[in-house]
Order: structure tokens, then sequence, then C-alpha cells
């Protein structure tokens, strides 16, 4: 299997935080989601895979080069957006053009304004009156016209409305239909990863907890509620977390591992996430 992004045994050291030891794969043509809760490691690991900020421990390979020492091509490939625009205000869409089109060889004006028309950007308007949509629909476009082979995404979606976010994840997937293409989002919208990831990762206080097939974690995982004397008869290896309420035990438990006598409803990414970080363990 090829891989557009290759992170392992990576390290980052603060006085008050450590990234510790990480591994993750994005296989090309796919979409890895990258969730945890504020302050787990996300934007410091996406900061290490741009060469932004430098590791101390472990490699990283990005579109099957070392990521300290890309080539001018392969920087091209890369396509990167943030939570926020960094275009000046000032700036129009022609202005924004002529800029990318003196950055990017391989930038595609034709293809750049087509973005545009499809996002509804107004071209006679400056950034500084654009909504925050269309400012992340600019970006979008950005990222998109200098025709890149990885998009890496940093809360593309968070702070947009439903139809919106949803007008970008369909961009998102016309992107991926080309399996020469790959992206790896960070979100807090798990919703949003749900409907387009193939893989989900998970880290937390700077360990990935898993990193695995989005189906394979739903197939996997399931919701148990029972009461407080039945659950003392589910296997404890069964059990990733629980919780205790009025009712009796909701936990998150491996299928497979669990009585029929016991009903299991669905588990969502998002519950995933909760009882392995929050559970009872």
């Amino acid at each position: 299997m090829e891989y557009a992004l290759e992170l392992n045994n990576v390290t980052k050291k603060y006085s008050d935080f450590t990234l510790d030891h990480i591994n993750l794969n994005l296989p090309t043509g796919s979409i890895l989601g990258f969730v945890g809760e504020n302050g787990a490691g996300k934007s410091t690991t996406i900061k290490l895979i741009l060469d932004t900020m430098k590791r101390q421990e472990g490699s990283i390979t990005v579109l099957g080069e070392d990521n300290l020492t890309l080539s001018a091509k392969t920087k091209e490939n890369i396509g990167v957006v943030f939570d926020d625009c960094c275009f000046p205000e000032v700036m129009n869409l022609k202005n924004v053009n002529q800029a990318m089109k003196g950055i990017y060889k391989q930038w595609d004006s034709s293809l750049f304004y087509q973005y545009a028309k499809k996002f509804r950007l107004p071209e006679s308007k400056s950034i500084k009156e654009y909504s925050r949509g269309m400012r992340m629909k600019l970006s979008i476009a950005c990222a998109l016209s200098h025709h890149a082979k990885l998009l890496i995404l940093d809360e593309a979606t968070s702070g947009l409305d439903p139809v919106v976010r949803d007008e970008i994840l369909d961009v998102f997937l016309e992107f991926i239909q080309d399996e020469s293409n790959s992206i790896f989002i960070s979100s807090h919208i798990i919703s949003d990863l749900e409907k387009i990831c193939d893989y989900i990762c998970l880290i937390h206080d700077g360990h990935i907890l898993f990193s695995e097939p989005k189906d394979d974690l739903l197939e996997t995982y399931g919701i148990l509620k029972c009461s407080d004397s039945d659950f003392t008869h589910v296997p404890k290896d069964a059990v990733i977390g629980y919780r205790k309420n009025q009712f009796g035990i909701e936990a998150l438990v491996k299928k497979r591992l669990v009585s029929n006598q016991f009903i299991i409803d669905p588990a969502t990414i998002e519950d995933i996430m909760l009882f392995y970080i929050k559970g009872k363990h």
C-alpha cells in the first residue's frame, strides 16, 4: 500500500506537554480524519508535518519524501487550509489570483475562477466584506487550484453553518474521486468526518489511541445499556469505557465479545471518541 503521509515515532517535547512517539499513516486515495479534544496535540502534529516546527525524534514522509527535504515539485502538490483565511483583507479575487500565480508554477487561473463561481464568491468585493463561510471557501479554492495531490485541512469547516459545510464536504469527496489524491483533515465536527472519512485517528494527551478504518470502528463497537448487576456479567476485555447514570450503566463495548443476551445499539464515531477519552476504564 502507498501512503500520502507517514509518521513514525514522531516526538515533540515541551515543558508541559509531549507529543509522544506517534505513528499514523494516510493511504493514498483516502481521507483520514484526525480527532481529539483541544490540547491533545492535533495542531502540533500538523505543524510538524508542514515543518513549521521541528520534531525531536522520528520521521515524517510526505508524498514519498522526507518532509525536511521536500522538493519544490512536492511542495506544489500540497494544499493547506487553516481555520481562517490568510490573505490580506484588502485583496479581492483578482488580487488573490495574481498573487498565487506568482507563487505556484502549477497555478490554474481557470480552475480558480471555476471554484470561485461554484462557491459564489463575489469578484468585486474585498475579503474584509466576505463572511466566514466565504473566506473558508476562498482558502479551499486556492488549495485546490494548484492541482495539489494532498490536502491538509486544520478545522477547515469549523464555525460554518450546516449548508456551507455540506457544500464543502461535497467538494472534498469530488477531489478524492481521483485515486492519486488524499486528504488529512482535523476537525471538532465529528459528524462531518463520519460522512467523508475512510480512516479515523484519535489523539489524546499526545498519544494516538487508535488509527483505524472508519467502517471497522463502526462495525467493531456498540453501545450497551444495562443495570449495574447485569454489567458484572459483561467480560472486562469487551469494555472500552463506561459511565453510570440514573438508569444504570452505558458502555462502549466490542460487540463480538458480548453475549447475545444483551442489546447493543450502534455507536457513532463521536460515541467511540468520548468513551475512549472520558469513559471510566
